[in-house]
């Protein structure tokens, strides 16, 4: 594929600035595409515009929502082989990978537009107190207003998706940071949108410079921030957020049990997954395993065969199961963690090694807190395999880390089930699948160190919109 030129979307319009911005291929380093680097008098006609077509998207009808959220749907779907190609050349992941986050991404803009003719009008009876008072009280639901959206490179259609599809449903405009690293899926989807009948101005989609971008944090005509990405950058945000709503998707080290109970041939092709898709760069990527100890020699041997039967290579390869990191700057860290904790006691099991960006899958046992690769988010292809020998103490083990967004627990026996359940500190618990499993309609979002608030397209426009009742 020849270098295309991207045009930014910016107040309805496609236009360029003075700062252009170049893709690379973190798999060869080739260039695939280059745009540009929305100033702050660009953000400024953005943010102008979107506030002057606030209330004309206000009074769109469910109808008119529906039609252009499943518009978008569709024409998503139906260009997807040609979009996975565009979102795996920009991030490396791999084109089986690629496709499917297009179609999840096709599947949110769906779910959108059902939640978008939803009626959410309550009638509250208010006589509770005094019996011959007949007033009642009725709730309506109204956007929150302009919406800073900023996104992740890891999934660059998604992940923005799960914030510009719930806005558009709302009713509030989106302004959308892409990571810099990933723009061009956004700006495929930009022209999708621009096809639509939606108001010009509604979303645009901007990459910036951490600058610039800052003021979707700082500039209070922001009404919500939602951000998705490392736990020291989201927290920070927060603090300079000043009076606005803010959800944060962080960062995780997620806990993965396998009990005594397990069927090993069902847990362990989910559990590579798991470990290792889109080279663990994931927030819910399986980092630690937490073995009942009589399997634990089994699961780590398993393991290790099945991963060192893993096809690394160009992520356009249909065969591919594994390619580089986003850049070799990510990858040298994670070899330094990796070695790192083989000083402090850990055994390697498999891998370890790194060329440039690519890092190869790596399993160790007998890690503990002291280890970064144990005790932080890796972001990279590693996993710890620890041993346990009660329910509690497994439990005890997930539990003891700063993060808490997703669990995966392998079991068929109920009573361990619900003890899980009611005692892991996360946001979700995965039944006899890896905390890596995500559908688009559920809550997520975490607990502690992962995050603030939940998304899901449902549970996004919860803080989209703003509860008002009329009491009559």
């Amino acid at each position: 594929m020849q270098p295309k030129n991207y045009s930014i979307y910016s107040a309805g319009k496609f236009i360029t600035s003075e700062h252009i911005l170049e893709v690379n291929n973190p798999f060869d380093r080739m260039l695939v595409a280059s745009t540009y680097l929305a100033d702050k008098v660009i953000l400024e006609e953005a943010i102008t515009k979107a506030l002057s077509v606030k209330e004309e998207l206000q009074n769109l009808s469910a109808q008119n929502k529906y039609n252009i959220l499943k518009q978008i749907s569709d024409e998503l779907y139906s260009n997807r082989n040609y979009l996975a190609e565009i979102l795996s050349l920009e991030s490396a992941k791999p084109i089986n990978y690629a496709l499917a986050e297009i179609e999840r991404s096709a599947f949110t803009f769906f779910i959108a537009a059902e939640e978008s003719i939803k009626d959410r009008t309550e009638h509250l009876a208010l006589n509770r107190i005094n019996n011959t008072d007949q007033r009642e009280g009725i709730v309506n639901y109204f956007p929150i207003g302009l919406v800073a959206g900023i996104a992740p490179f890891n999934f660059p259609m998604n992940l923005a998706v799960h914030k510009i599809a719930p806005a558009i449903a709302s009713g509030c405009p989106i302004i959308l940071k892409p990571a810099s690293r990933t723009p061009l899926s956004c700006l495929e989807l930009a022209k999708i949108i621009d096809r639509t009948e939606l108001p010009k101005g509604a979303v645009s989609i901007l990459p910036m410079d951490r600058e610039t971008g800052n003021l979707l944090v700082t500039d209070e005509r922001f009404k919500l921030l939602s951000f998705t990405g490392s736990p020291d950058i989201g927290w920070k945000m927060k603090s300079q957020s000043g009076k606005k709503k803010v959800v944060l998707e962080l960062g995780g080290n997620a806990a993965t049990i396998i009990t005594a109970s397990t069927d090993l041939k069902d847990a362990l092709p989910k559990s590579l997954m798991g470990a290792f898709a889109y080279s663990g760069q994931i927030c819910i990527h399986a980092q630690r395993f937490i073995v009942h100890s009589s399997l634990f020699e089994i699961v780590v041997n398993e393991l290790k065969t099945l991963t060192l039967n893993l096809k690394s290579g160009d992520p356009l390869d249909a065969a591919t199961d594994i390619s580089n990191m986003i850049d070799e700057a990510n990858a040298v860290r994670v070899e330094n963690w990796i070695n790192e904790a083989i000083q402090q006691g850990a055994q390697l099991v498999c891998g370890g090694k790194r060329t440039g960006s690519y890092i190869e899958p790596t399993i160790l046992t007998h890690c503990n807190h002291t280890m970064k690769v144990y005790a932080e988010e890796v972001f990279g292809p590693v996993i710890c395999i620890n041993s346990y020998d009660t329910i509690e103490d497994a439990i005890q083990q997930a539990n003891h880390t700063k993060f808490g967004l997703q669990c995966g627990v392998f079991t068929n026996d109920k009573n361990e089930l619900d003890k899980c359940f009611k005692q892991i500190e996360v946001g979700g618990v995965i039944h006899n699948h890896v905390p890596t499993l995500r559908y688009d309609q559920m809550p997520y979002g975490g607990v502690k160190d992962s995050g603030l608030g939940r998304e899901g397209v449902k549970y996004a426009m919860l803080d989209m919109l703003e509860p008002k009742i009329l009491v009559k």
